[in-house]
């Protein structure tokens, strides 16, 4: 056992990685395959939308001076010559003291400027009687209302939600140019650990981490490669680091001990950047370059690995693919119900649970317990420099809940 002959600040490791990463190429995605993705272009629209003059609603399409004047009291009749159905073009013209009944969607036909909504009418055979008057333009949805044609309709860099696919579709889009998502491939080690959902064996723990890490992973847009547990073994481990990957996690095994082989393999065989930060939990944490991917070393204890995930590994996915590189956690101030105290010097992550409006913080050591993040809401960062934050202090909290 060795100890480490020293920590590199949060600070100076995110500015390393920060130097190491940059969005990946782009590739082209089917429309149906599109939510999620994130755009590498802008999306210009060829097509106005509408494409031509409509109805907005059910009624009557009319001249708009045929109707001046009308009220319930003043009604004015109006000739009914034709009718016009969407995706139909109407074969029929609108000339004074004339109307053309029209369903919402429907093309205008010509000569008719406004729609009288059929609720403002009275029929009697192939007549109606306005009952309500409808200026110019009423009703009517003009050409590329919606949508202009040669309008920049989403901006390179949008992760694309479920309604921007509609929008795209109503376009014509088939498809779309989208950073492509980053491959990470989870290295977990330990020859005590049991495949997850094992019942627990003396002696052996079941791996907690690469269920959520892979989770994680999907959270911030890569793909998780995952084939399964190794031994602690150097070779099997440096195969599993060269592995087609842009990113490589390996969980365990990241400390000075006698079995952390990970830290001697990415220094002998890449380059091994960072090995420790000065952080509570996950001060193992390290990483480097192994070839053209990402190799970040992540504690094997699950609160430590969360924590090295979330301030290092998840910052690395989620740039790659073009997204913020920022927490996706939604923040919110809270005052604290107690103290937390911290060591300047080192920066904490601390664990609190909402309690009428406060926050209640959790035990900020054992990083072995994973469960103090599920009864958590949300976490507290307390930087390097501070030596916590006193009782009833505002605290901002980054809360767990799905974004």
């Amino acid at each position: 056992m060795r100890g480490f002959a020293r920590r590199t600040t949060v600070a100076n490791t995110l500015e390393w990685l920060d130097r190491q990463v940059s969005s990946l190429a782009a590739e082209s995605v089917p429309l149906r395959e599109l939510a999620g993705r994130v755009l590498a272009n802008d999306i210009v629209s060829e097509v106005a939308v509408p494409a031509f003059t409509r109805s907005m609603m059910d009624g009557y399409a009319v001249l708009a001076n045929d109707t001046l004047g009308a009220s319930a009291y003043n009604r004015l009749a109006l000739q009914v010559v034709g009718e016009v159905l969407p995706g139909q073009p109407p074969r029929v013209c609108v000339r004074a003291g004339e109307a053309v009944r029209i369903m919402t969607g429907a093309p205008m036909p010509d000569g008719a400027d406004a729609v009288l909504p059929v609720e403002k009418v009275e029929t009697s055979g192939t007549q109606i009687f306005a009952q309500d008057a409808v200026p110019a333009g009423k009703n009517v949805g003009a050409v590329g209302e919606d949508i202009p044609r040669g309008s920049t309709l989403l901006p390179a860099g949008r992760r694309l939600r479920p309604q921007d696919l509609g929008v795209l579709s109503s376009i014509g889009v088939t498809q779309a140019a989208v950073i492509r998502r980053p491959r990470v491939r989870i290295v977990l080690t330990g020859n005590e650990l049991l495949p997850p959902g094992s019942t627990p064996q003396e002696f052996q723990t079941v791996d907690a981490n690469s269920p959520m890490l892979a989770a994680l992973i999907v959270r911030d847009g890569g793909l998780p490669l995952n084939p399964g547990i190794l031994p602690d073994d150097p070779d099997s481990i440096l195969e599993a680091m060269r592995d087609d990957a842009d990113i490589v996690l390996v969980s365990g095994g990241s400390s000075v001990g006698q079995e952390d082989h990970a830290p001697v393999l990415l220094a002998k065989h890449g380059q091994l950047g960072v090995h420790g930060v000065a952080m509570r939990p996950s001060s193992p944490t390290g990483m480097g370059t192994l070839g053209d991917r990402l190799v970040f070393l992540l504690p094997g204890n699950p609160v430590s690995c969360l924590c090295a995930y979330d301030f290092f590994a998840g910052r690395a996915i989620r740039a790659l693919g073009g997204l913020p590189s920022t927490w996706p956690y939604r923040k919110a101030q809270y005052p604290l119900r107690r103290k937390l105290v911290s060591t300047v010097g080192r920066l904490d992550y601390a664990r609190v649970k909402l309690i009428d409006g406060q926050a209640e913080p959790l035990a900020i050591s054992g990083a072995s317990m994973l469960s103090s993040t599920t009864r958590a809401d949300g976490f507290v960062v307390i930087d390097d420099d501070l030596e916590g934050y006193a009782d009833g202090a505002e605290v901002t909290v980054h809360l767990y809940d799905l974004p």
